[in-house]
């Protein structure tokens, strides 16, 4: 909800700095599975990895990802 408001607000006046906001988000979901799941720990790569599969099963799970930041690093589309 929080980051719905920051893409609706920022996608409209700074676009540039809400993908590497977005992107930042994303490192922040890695360092959570990294912590969350046992076989992920010390293995970034593979945490995001993970969230790619996750992302690429559930790609509405979460705001910024609906917005086209993946977890995997690429941008989707040219808005």
């Amino acid at each position: 909800m929080i980051v719905q408001g920051w893409i609706n607000y920022y996608g409209r006046f700074y676009r540039s700095e809400l993908v590497r906001f977005l992107r930042r988000i994303n490192d922040y979901l890695v360092r959570w599975a990294m912590r969350k799941y046992k076989r992920l720990r010390r293995h970034p790569a593979k945490a995001r990895r993970f969230l790619a599969r996750v992302f690429r099963r559930e790609p509405g799970l979460f705001a910024h990802w609906r917005f086209g930041v993946c977890p995997d690093g690429w941008t989707m589309g040219a808005r």
